[in-house]
């Protein structure tokens, strides 16, 4: 296990440039892990585009389809940090070893290696990967306990919903990573939007108590939610950047090539985006925030378990998680060639 670890501390230590082409960078470091396993690792990590369970996504701790970590010798597991990598920021390579690594602190408290490992994340690979930009469609996903990354990629057009960061504990209380907080920041913004919404007395608070989950929970299709909260049309300017800067915090995970087009696309519609919030008021309370717009996306975030330090976040697309959006306008396409 150390020597695993070892190596993801070297890739997050090595400078971090990306070639500037998500989809063929994607392709590229797919196609390079796929070759690096046998014959019988393979079976295990490649599926057909079509297959079922590329929608088949979880953030319990649970035994998954895929390879494991575990599996993996030290060559290979560098070719799956290089796949990771090559889907998010510096960043977000960082949160989500950060999360990886807060298992050992679960082991530890439960006495449970075997279910609490930070090698018990798998990695899965839908359809073959594309070496040229524009063409071709497949996927693969990186997941685990409180991490699910899934990406689609359809003639060079990437999709990277359902994505879910999760912590436990959400804020390390003791030993030496005490302090530490993979979704801190963003859950600080929230609550100091909430808190300057409720000043001004805005119908921020949904209610005084909590849901007990993100409500979209594992669902394939997330169901929009009713309309709740308070818009960006009836923010100051200042309320808004909160706004934009708790979007922007999850976001920045992802490569920047991805997140930054996106978030340009949701500052020139901030009047449309709608914030509420539930639960408790000050930090360790039981809370929950979403971030939602005119149907296309929600964030949601909740922080409810274990006496409020256990979080989970998640950006979904209602329309367009998996690349269903952009899978349906390509087939029709297709299909109008063929008329």
């Amino acid at each position: 296990m150390k020597k695993h670890l070892a190596l993801a501390a070297v890739l997050l230590a090595a400078p971090f440039v990306h070639a500037g082409n998500p989809a063929l960078d994607m392709g590229r470091a797919a196609r390079n892990f796929l070759k690096g396993l046998d014959a019988k690792q393979k079976a295990k990590a490649f599926f057909k585009f079509t297959d079922e369970e590329r929608e088949n996504w979880h953030f319990i701790p649970l035994d998954r389809k895929g390879i494991m970590l575990s599996e993996l010798n030290p060559e290979q597991t560098h070719y799956a940090y290089a796949l990771l990598a090559s889907g998010l920021s510096q960043k977000g390579v960082l949160n989500a070893s950060t999360i990886m690594s807060l298992e050992a602190i679960l082991a530890e408290m439960e006495k449970d290696p075997v279910r609490r490992d930070t090698q018990k994340y798998y990695i899965a690979i839908f359809g073959e990967p594309s070496s040229k930009q524009q063409t071709g469609t497949w996927g693969w996903r990186f997941e685990g306990h409180h991490l699910s990354l899934n990406y689609t990629v359809i003639n060079g057009n990437v999709v990277i919903t359902p994505a879910f960061l999760g912590t436990n504990p959400a804020s390390v209380k003791k030993g030496p990573r005490k302090g530490t907080r993979p979704l801190g920041r963003m859950e600080d913004q929230a609550r100091a939007l909430m808190k300057s919404l409720k000043e001004a007395g805005k119908p921020v608070i949904l209610s005084d108590k909590a849901p007990r989950d993100i409500l979209s929970s594992q669902d394939r299709v997330a169901a929009k939610p009713e309309s709740l909260g308070v818009k960006g049309g009836d923010m100051t300017a200042e309320q808004k950047k909160l706004l934009l800067a708790i979007l922007r915090e999850f976001a920045s995970n992802a490569r920047p090539e991805l997140a930054r087009p996106a978030m340009n696309e949701i500052a020139g519609a901030v009047d449309t985006l709608q914030f509420a919030w539930a639960g408790g008021l000050n930090k360790g309370d039981q809370h929950y925030f979403r971030v939602t717009d005119n149907g296309a996306f929600m964030v949601e975030y909740a922080n409810t378990q274990n006496d409020a330090n256990h979080a989970h976040a998640v950006w979904r697309l209602f329309d367009g998680d998996f690349g269903r959006d952009v899978l349906k306008e390509h087939l029709e396409k297709e299909h109008s060639k063929d008329r």
